[in-house]
């Protein structure tokens, strides 16, 4: 062990020699105030603490520490902890610019600093909208301003099975009925939501008006874009299409639970 730890020592010496004798690295040690012909480990790094201790000021310590949460950010996932490191490192930065008169740099961080509490503001308000989606808080009241009337009589026909689905359909007054399940659809409901998330953009049933009514519509392209505007309608619209679904096979359960029963009757 001893051998080795003097090869190791040796090594590094001549490390060191060979470095010494290079024409640029001998102008840099004597930049730092060492003595080319007569360089050691221990002069380097005590040099080297003497510059750290004597550059240490109050000014560049807020500068070490803003740095230091700038590096965080990059370690980051998630964004509210990421801007929330960011504005803690622009406040120690402007925090430098001002100690060190430099305006720039001052004025630089300072105007970050509400850019990055602005989207912080609008981030956590998402995650706030996105909690009441998934309560079941949202209501549907505030996509009305986009969508257009349109009245039905009893008889009419809104769509049939198979048919292009360019539309979204919300029920104001009257009733309707979805033929292939026997399902009516009263006030306050969506219609045709299913039709915008299939590969093929097709009707997945037949509705037909039976009691006169009025609806609001909105064309999907328009309701692509809210979706990709705003993450509430988006997580929203998720919810409403899995309870959607999740009501479809529960009814359709039922449905086979009923017809099984009936047979085991008639064997009976």
């Amino acid at each position: 062990m001893p051998s080795g730890s003097a090869d190791i020592s040796s090594i590094l010496d001549r490390i060191l020699d060979a470095a010494t004798d290079n024409l640029r690295i001998a102008k840099i040690l004597v930049q730092m105030g060492l003595d080319p012909d007569n360089v050691t480990y221990d002069a380097i790094f005590n040099r080297l603490l003497e510059i750290f201790v004597h550059n240490i000021t109050f000014a560049n310590l807020f500068a070490a520490v803003g740095a230091g949460f700038f590096v965080a950010t990059l370690l980051m996932r998630t964004m509210v902890p990421l801007r929330v490191a960011n504005m803690i490192g622009c406040a120690f930065f402007a925090a430098f610019g001002a100690l060190t008169a430099n305006v720039s740099t001052f004025l630089l961080y300072l105007l970050l600093l509400p850019i990055n509490a602005l989207r912080l503001r609008q981030m956590l308000k998402l995650v706030k909208k996105a909690r009441h989606a998934a309560e079941g808080d949202m209501s549907i009241e505030w996509l009305k301003p986009f969508m257009t009337e349109r009245k039905y009589r009893r008889g009419d026909t809104l769509f049939k099975l198979g048919d292009p689905a360019k539309e979204m359909l919300l029920t104001v007054t009257g009733k309707f009925l979805v033929k292939e399940i026997n399902v009516e659809i009263l006030p306050g409901a969506l219609m045709g939501e299913l039709g915008f998330l299939t590969p093929d953009n097709r009707r997945t049933g037949t509705i037909e008006c039976i009691e006169d009514g009025q609806v609001l519509t909105i064309t999907y392209d328009r309701l692509l874009e809210i979706y990709f505007q705003d993450p509430q309608f988006g997580y929203y619209f998720l919810v409403l299409t899995s309870q959607r679904l999740l009501q479809n096979i529960d009814r359709l359960q039922k449905q086979l639970n009923a017809a099984r029963a009936t047979t085991t009757n008639r064997i009976a």
